[in-house]
């Protein structure tokens, strides 16, 4: 026999629903320069945020006329990764393209 009855299961089953919460979210934000090229930031907005073409060159044309523009807004491990790639793959190509994070 079933020590528990349904009422005692019901709150159990709510008590844990009410611990559970969202993680929070983080702006991946790239920033304009100089010198990299509107053709990188775009292959970068494709490769590593998975934009189509037309919403890479949306978010590129806005970091080249407003300074900045927000990639995508993930959990914080996913944006730091995401930095990081960007980061890793402008040097390898010798584009000094920043880009950084921030809670959404």
């Amino acid at each position: 026999m079933n020590d528990f009855s349904s009422e005692t299961e019901g709150e159990i089953v709510s008590e844990i629903r009410e611990k559970i919460t969202e993680p929070p979210m983080y702006k991946v934000l790239l920033h304009n320069d100089d010198y990299t090229t509107m053709e990188f930031v775009v292959e970068i907005l494709m490769g590593i945020f998975h934009k189509t073409i037309e919403d890479a060159t949306r978010i590129m044309l806005n970091v080249h006329k407003t300074g900045q523009g927000v990639c995508g807004i993930y959990t914080f491990e996913v944006a730091e990764t995401k930095v990081e790639t960007t980061r890793e793959l402008a040097m390898e190509r010798g584009f000094p393209l920043k880009s950084s994070f921030e809670k959404a």
